[in-house]
């Protein structure tokens, strides 16, 4: 049974749900909402770092860019700035997690394109698909190239949006070699299931190096349109029991109990 003593670095994870004092108090914040020191970019030939902190809003002129003024706080994001495709770069934070739980908040310009990949390697798509009747693979929501969103939650452009993922990394022995395949446990668009239980045989497309590991950065897609996000959390998953005599499921118990009721 969940305890409230229970030390702020562990969770109990039941399914489709992340029960966690931890969510209020601790996990880790990449974007400390000030600067891009937590972050590196993912240079390549053409185009250039175009990502910047402040507050976004939809430009006036042209909404399908944004503009960008100084604020504090809570309003401030990591914004992509730019008119379209190839003029900037992906951005990747600093720190490393395997398996985990991330909560943060976005914006899209109108008809943007970008892109939330875990472990820098799995994307789950970021795109402009307000009120669209039929989701592919490349809308809102959709585990790219893998599933697409169960149900449109997506807001209209210019408008912060709320993304959960829980995510359970993929595991290797000794000898490197991978004897279970990542997952997407739950991922919940404003508040709105969009994706349950997906396994990911490997990478998707245009992810950071293509090859699985064990841990992996957060990954924000630069390359194609005006994006923001803040409120960026990253909770990692308990590997192993307390000390302190407190029911928990591991990431291990998890994959054994998708479908089940959860442990008590």
């Amino acid at each position: 049974m969940f305890s409230m003593k229970m030390p702020f670095r562990f969770l109990v994870l039941t399914v489709g749900l992340c029960v966690a004092a931890p969510l209020a108090f601790g996990g880790n914040v990449p974007f400390d909402g000030m600067t891009l020191r937590n972050w590196k970019t993912k240079d390549k030939d053409n185009g250039e770092n175009r990502w910047v902190v402040g507050e976004p809003s939809l430009s006036t002129e042209n909404p399908a860019q944004f503009e960008v003024k100084e604020g504090k706080g809570k309003t401030m994001a990591m914004v992509n700035k730019v008119a379209g495709h190839n003029e900037s770069w992906d951005i990747y934070s600093k720190d490393e997690w395997g398996s985990c739980r991330i909560d943060l908040e976005f914006m899209v310009a109108k008809g943007s394109n970008s892109g939330i990949y875990v472990m820098g390697e799995y994307e789950v798509q970021i795109f402009d698909s307000f009120g669209k009747e039929q989701l592919g693979d490349g809308d809102m929501g959709a585990i790219y190239g893998a599933s697409p969103a169960s149900v449109n939650a997506c807001k209209k452009a210019g408008e912060w949006q709320k993304l959960m993922i829980l995510f359970d990394a993929p595991v290797f022995d000794e000898d490197g070699k991978k004897t279970a395949n990542a997952r997407f446990v739950r991922v919940t668009l404003n508040d709105q299931e969009i994706q349950k239980d997906v396994e990911m045989k490997g990478s998707t497309g245009s992810a950071l190096t293509g090859k699985e590991r064990a841990t992996g950065p957060l990954m924000i897609q630069g390359d194609h349109g005006p994006v923001a996000v803040r409120n960026i959390r990253v909770i990692p998953l308990a590997v192993s029991p307390p000390d302190d005599g407190n029911d928990f499921v591991s990431p291990q118990d998890l994959r054994k109990s998708i479908g089940k009721p959860p442990k008590r």
